[in-house]
């Protein structure tokens, strides 16, 4: 059972979250601005409270793949501030009316698009992700309770500090944005059980929070899960274009959930593309197979747990298949479901690709990096949701609605 002092903090969060359901959307919009200005003008305090977290992370040992995930640079801050920004420019979702009819006895039927509520959201390190997320929560009429890591923790309370005095700018409850500071695992199970004061829950992290979602939550989540992403090079692929993609979707931020983490090549092109990117991805380590291994001489042997690997390293599972069945085989068999590419110049093969793999977002001739909510339109995402109820993909303010039926009759009774 959730603390005394953890279910105080749920039920301001609560009473907050109606509030801002209830709010216009200028007054939204109006947080949303102040936010991204309290955000610039807070940067030197924000990176003091970012660096001391890295010294400290180092300090324990963190991999470079962790450190990445929790620098926030310069370029970073100004991308947190205008995704909040590009959220305020954004329709509100609010009050949309998904479907409307009239039944033969004269009943007019909507459905509208309303708030879930509160939504929690439990993250590791990456400290991006308390503006992203809070931006997107008080948008769509929502209160956002957040649970970051311990690594994170000085630069969450930093930006949650100017998200806070944001919304009392705009005239809205502090408590609409919240943030537990006790990192325990413990108050984590505590968080995922606060059924009555939770309408939804999004876990952003590795294996063993998923693990500890499902032992723990006793209210509905929406999986943000592995990125076991691969990226399909065809028979009739452009070969430079195979290049230039799959470097950009290995390298350009490998720690990140929608980074490639398996290769697979057609036998037909294996010999020309494979040694080009032996070259391209010199930092990268590659497990293959054999025929792999024939082409890119310091590729270790990939084991069926590579396959599987949710690297987020400088490390690419290769294989080389004989025709594009096997490929959506292989991807079938190992996909976590996140974000699957293809290169070709064959529109029947982009075709049969689209149609047969089974992921929340399929690429055709691009990098799997493009699926994130800002690169989408979305301004922000507050995951990506690798399930298929209620999202899927790349979750924006829609996601994080839902809707509610309006009968409008005039004495109308039940027969």
């Amino acid at each position: 059972m959730a603390t005394e002092t953890l279910i105080a903090q749920a039920a301001r969060v609560k009473a907050a979250a109606r509030v801002v359901g209830l709010a216009p959307v200028g007054q939204r919009n109006g947080f949303l601005t102040s936010a991204a200005e309290r955000i610039r003008k807070a940067a030197a305090g924000i990176t003091e409270a970012n660096d001391a977290d890295l010294a400290a992370a180092v300090a324990h040992g963190a991999t470079p793949t962790s450190l990445d995930r929790l620098r926030l640079t310069e370029a970073r801050l100004e991308a947190m501030a205008v995704g909040l920004e590009t959220v305020a420019s954004l329709g509100d979702p609010l009050g949309v009316v998904v479907e409307g009819f009239v039944r033969p006895n004269g009943l007019r039927v909507e459905r509208v698009r309303v708030p879930l509520g509160v939504i929690g959201i439990i993250y590791e390190n990456r400290p991006n992700v308390t503006a992203d997320a809070a931006g997107l929560c008080i948008k769509a009429g929502n209160a956002a309770f957040l649970r970051g890591s311990s690594a994170a923790m000085g630069s969450n309370r930093a930006i949650v500090a100017e998200l806070r005095a944001a919304l009392v700018d705009a005239g809205l409850p502090g408590d609409a944005i919240s943030l537990v500071e006790d990192p325990s695992h413990a108050v984590a199970a505590e968080f995922m059980g606060l059924r009555g004061y939770l309408d939804c829950l999004v876990p952003r992290g590795g294996p063993a929070l998923i693990a500890s979602m499902r032992e723990h939550a006793q209210v509905p989540f929406i999986l943000d899960g592995d990125g076991n992403c691969h990226t399909y090079i065809d028979a009739d692929a452009d070969l430079d274009m195979s290049v230039e993609v799959v470097t950009n979707a290995k390298v350009q931020r490998p720690g990140v959930c929608n980074a490639t983490e398996t290769l697979l090549v057609h036998a037909s092109v294996a010999d020309q593309v494979l040694p080009r990117l032996d070259v391209a991805l010199a930092s990268v380590e590659f497990r293959g197979c054999e025929r792999t291994r024939a082409f890119v001489g310091r590729a270790t042997v990939a084991s069926e747990a590579d396959y599987a690997e949710e690297f987020l390293d400088l490390i690419l599972a290769v294989k080389v298949v004989d025709s594009i069945d096997d490929a959506i085989t292989h991807i079938a068999r190992y996909s976590s479901g996140h974000s699957e590419a293809i290169i070709t110049s064959s529109l029947r093969a982009a075709d049969r690709f689209c149609r047969e793999v089974d992921a929340a977002a399929v690429v055709v001739n691009a990098s799997t990096r493009f699926v994130d909510g800002g690169e989408l339109g979305l301004g922000a995402e507050i995951g990506i949701s690798t399930q298929k109820l209620h999202a899927r993909g790349p979750m924006g303010l829609e996601a994080i609605t839902t809707v509610k039926w309006i009968l409008r009759g005039e004495g109308q009774v039940r027969r």
